[in-house]
């Protein structure tokens, strides 16, 4: 089958300590990544089949909507896709490829 990447981009560690447990137990996928990307903005990144990580990602854009923030107005969901099948390239330059620490997670 197809491997897919998905992401989650959320504002703050405990919410994307959150949203990444939401996303490993809605489907069968291998987190590889958490970046934190600038400040306090952090993106979770699964790894898996297309029909997986899409489950897995719409189940983590929903947790981190209901999540509520410390300050009234604050947004703690900021951005979500997948990409199905993604360019071997992506792999090379981005943190997105499985490795050696996920190695005992890699669904088969």
């Amino acid at each position: 089958m197809a491997k897919a990447v998905g992401m989650v981009e959320v504002r703050g560690l405990p919410p994307a300590l959150a949203v990444a447990d939401v996303m490993v137990k809605a489907a069968r996928v291998t987190l590889v990544e958490m970046e934190k990307v600038s400040g306090a903005y952090v993106t979770i990144v699964v790894r898996g089949d297309v029909s997986e990580v899409k489950i897995s990602v719409e189940a983590g854009l929903e947790a981190a909507k209901k999540m509520q923030a410390y300050k009234e107005g604050d947004k703690l969901f900021l951005s979500s896709h997948y990409i199905p099948r993604p360019n071997e390239n992506l792999m090379v330059v981005l943190p997105i490829e499985y490795s050696d620490r996920t190695e005992e997670f890699n669904q088969v």
